[in-house]
């Protein structure tokens, strides 16, 4: 499977299905990527981005589910800890400590906001790839229980600060879920606190040295093979 890191926390999963979670990138999402299915964290708009527009179907939280197919989407509507089989791909979606509200528009006029479930991580398995994407989330425990009972092989992280947790605690999450490798996302964009080049570097380099993890740091654009 190749993973490739389009921006912010949007990433594509392509093996035998095309999959892309959180289609917002800040520079546009590429007209290129026709995903098999969209896999939504919450519906802040630096999440929710490109959702409509791809027309895919779309796996997310209950109450988005209901707001996605009134716009004419094919969804799967979950809840924290439910799991479905979607085209070969599994996918849980785990707790994130997060909110999530969609600002909602009536012929291009800011007509407020939506209440839309709570905000949510996944884990999805495809071709015998197992990836947590935490969505924005502060630290909580319980993300032992997720290395525990999932053992992702690669975990996608936010370590942004201000929205999400920072490098110090996401390098206690990058423990607790135990994934051999760790991918940074949600930093240094307009949503986040910006950091300097030390200290990603100080956030790679002290997982190295203290835990058998290794950090992948990915420029918008680029892959890794898992």
């Amino acid at each position: 499977m190749l993973l490739t890191f389009l921006g912010h926390s949007c990433v594509v999963l392509r093996g035998t299905k095309t999959i892309v979670i959180d289609p917002f990138v800040p520079n546009g999402f590429p007209k290129d990527i026709k995903p098999h299915a969209v896999a939504l964290t919450h519906a802040h708009g630096d999440h929710f981005g490109a959702v409509i527009d791809l027309q895919a179907h779309t796996i997310c939280m209950n109450e988005l589910a209901h707001y996605l197919r009134e716009q004419g989407l094919s969804t799967d509507p979950m809840n924290i800890g439910g799991t479905i089989v979607h085209e070969g791909v599994t996918y849980t979606m785990t707790w994130a400590a997060h909110s999530s509200w969609m600002d909602v528009e009536k012929n291009g006029t800011y007509a407020g906001g939506r209440y839309a479930g709570s905000s949510a991580g996944f884990v999805i398995t495809m071709d015998g790839v197992t990836i947590y994407h935490a969505g924005d989330t502060g630290l909580f425990s319980d993300m032992h229980l997720i290395g525990k009972l999932y053992r992702p092989d690669i975990a996608l992280l936010p370590i942004g600060g201000r929205y999400t947790m920072g490098p110090r605690e996401a390098m206690m999450a990058a423990e607790f879920v135990g994934a051999k490798k760790v991918v940074p996302i949600h930093y240094n964009t307009f949503q986040s606190v910006q950091l300097s080049e030390e200290e990603i570097q100080s956030f790679k380099t002290t997982i190295e040295r203290t835990t058998d993890l290794s950090v992948i740091l990915l420029k918008p654009g680029e892959s890794t093979e898992l």
